[in-house]
């Protein structure tokens, strides 16, 4: 069987996109070409890698099996074109990341790895923990870097590094005297949280086990600066990364609240697929991971 790896290309983006007419567009080619592309390759292998509904394409089981060769396949031929042009360390990588992770750390590491390797392209894309792992598994990233916990078995966990959440509140705030609370404070206080599916609202869960279906939560924001802003407001009590409250704590701006009896530490973890093809660039950028510059 003889396939191109402009074939196995368009494979992958409409597997991505889910409809030819995009995948075209984004390879830059007519539809009639890129669904000429298809064909032969479903010919040459005599297997359907796709289910047609309506205009939208869904990989059936076979198209499935054939997304992380192909990833791979065409991951490998890059590398072999960046070292018949002397440039063996330049690839693109796609990182995701969650939002404390790239506002607080992933920013501080591209600027070590351009140092590092000059000229070596990095995508970084910000979601949740929920959407970084879906990413992640649909091969739309090469790596995620995510600070919620993450469950499959296609996915390859690695512990990274610790933090912990800190329970946060105004200093205008009739908790800010106590420093320490209790549980009947957290049921009494008015909380401001991010949203379900975030690595840090999952640790937060988890920590008010048997408290939790009692809280007043009045707010669920995406961002971290919403949540300080409202904290600041004393519109109610926050509880986020410690990574991103350092400032205001020193500042004075935002007081620090302590909670003996909940456990709020957590694990930051990097997750790829068990299938990833682990390119020359992603190993770059997973040893400046593991190389303690933090």
């Amino acid at each position: 069987m003889a396939f191109t790896l402009r074939q196995l290309e368009v494979f992958l983006a409409i597997a991505k996109a889910g409809n030819m007419t995009r995948a075209a567009q984004q390879l830059g080619m007519s539809q009639s070409a890129a669904s000429s592309a298809l064909k032969d390759l479903e010919t040459q292998a005599n297997v359907q890698l796709f289910d047609r509904i309506g205009k939208r394409l869904h990989l059936n089981d076979d198209g499935s099996r054939l997304v992380p060769q192909a990833e791979g396949l065409l991951a490998q031929a890059e590398e072999v074109q960046q070292s018949l042009r002397g440039a063996e360390e330049v690839g693109k990588i796609s990182i995701g990341a969650t939002l404390t992770i790239a506002n607080f750390l992933a920013v501080q590491m591209i600027a070590r790895y351009f140092q590092k390797h000059d000229g070596a392209p990095v995508a970084l894309e910000i979601y949740n923990t929920e959407h970084v792992v879906e990413k992640v598994l649909n091969f739309e990233l090469d790596l995620g870097m995510i600070e919620g916990e993450a469950h499959n078995p296609q996915l390859q966990i690695i512990p990274w590094r610790d933090d912990e959440l800190n329970l946060f509140c105004s200093p205008d705030h009739p908790l800010a005297a106590k420093g320490c609370i209790t549980d009947e404070d957290l049921l009494s206080a008015k909380w401001i949280l991010r949203e379900q599916g975030s690595g840090t609202r999952q640790t937060f869960n988890r920590a008010m086990v048997g408290l939790l279906p009692e809280m007043q939560i009045i707010l669920e924001l995406r961002g971290t600066e919403a949540i300080r802003q409202a904290v600041k407001q004393n519109i109610g009590v926050g509880c986020l990364s410690r990574l991103s409250l350092e400032e205001e704590f020193s500042r004075g701006d935002l007081v620090k609240l302590e909670a003996a009896n909940r456990n709020l530490s957590r694990k930051l973890y990097l997750v790829m697929h068990q299938r990833k093809h682990v390119s020359q660039s992603l190993k770059n950028w997973l040893d400046l991971c593991g190389s303690g510059e933090r």
